[in-house]
């Protein structure tokens, strides 16, 4: 399909409400010098979201479509973007909320400085008054929250697919891998891919807020899957090696102390689960407890 000049807003759905999310990009539309669409396509949530997002196709410029059965993360976005009219591809989680009105202006004004623009994620400043979701919320203050002078320095490395701006043709020719269902690590190999292809790639501060902290027991389940995938592009692709938590697997599989290391976290895994399910959890034993689950795997 021929592109023309404009926006195509790419929004997977899966068991959430996306009205205000919707509305805010309506209302900034305006400011993209072209024509705009918002592409919302279910990923087989439960009857009660889908209900209430339907009511969204009667907007003006918004698709709204369904899967009956989930397909993941990197399927859908991939069939978002052939489904895309456009030139430009505005990839964006359902659980983002935009935190000004310039969100649109500021990509506007940056676009052709790269093939790919990368605007990162922002949390609220005071923690969540749930407990349940302090470990969410901690983990994306100190992990994710990150400025884009500190993400250019690494810029395929720190590439996150939530919040691209990036043109049609790039993920046309490298699409996500959909071999990795679930969560975690499909923009691991994407970032591969375009460094290896010299696409350009700029970090800007033009974040997102992420709206939807998953309580820690949840987070802890996605966490584990995003372990899992990133032991598979690794050991099928050779992929991942930036990762430290890798790095450090694999150091003590070269000196001869995966054994002991196993056996060890083995013992404390379930006190650095009861931490992190607590209301001070830390993150230096979300990485012990990450480093359990993937020395088996190697």
């Amino acid at each position: 399909m021929e592109h023309i000049d404009g926006l195509s807003i790419l929004i997977p759905v899966y068991n959430r409400l996306v009205g205000l999310l919707i509305n805010q990009l309506i209302n900034q539309a305006t400011d993209w010098p072209g024509p705009v669409e918002i592409r919302l396509l279910d990923d087989g949530s439960a009857e009660e979201y889908r209900r209430q997002n339907r009511s969204l196709a009667e907007r003006q410029n918004v698709i709204y479509q369904e899967h009956t059965q989930n397909v993941g993360r990197a399927a859908i976005r991939n069939q978002l973007a052939q489904a895309a009219k456009y030139e430009w591809l505005l990839l964006l989680d359902n659980d983002s909320l935009l935190p000004d009105a310039q969100f649109l202006a500021r990509y506007a004004a940056a676009r052709e400085k790269a093939s790919v623009l990368i605007g990162g994620t922002c949390y609220e400043a005071a923690p969540p008054p749930d407990p349940a979701l302090h470990l969410r919320w901690r983990y994306g203050q100190a992990r994710e929250a990150r400025p884009a002078a500190t993400r250019q320095t690494v810029p395929y490395a720190q590439l996150t697919i939530n919040n691209a701006l990036l043109r049609a043709e790039v993920l046309h020719r490298y699409p996500l891998d959909e071999r990795l269902t679930g969560y975690g690590h499909e923009d691991t190999k994407f970032g591969v891919e375009l460094a290896a292809g010299r696409v350009s790639v700029l970090h800007v501060d033009n974040p997102v807020l992420h709206d939807g902290l998953e309580p820690a027991a949840t987070f802890l389940a996605k966490s584990e899957q995003a372990v899992r995938n990133l032991a598979r592009v690794y050991q099928e692709d050779g992929l991942g090696t930036e990762s430290r938590l890798l790095q450090t697997a694999l150091r003590l599989r070269r000196l001869g102390l995966a054994p002991v290391a196993r056996a060890s976290l083995k013992l404390l895994a379930p006190s650095l689960r009861r931490n992190l399910l607590s209301a001070q959890p830390s993150l230096r034993q979300l990485d012990l407890l990450k480093l359990h689950w993937l020395l088996p795997l190697l």
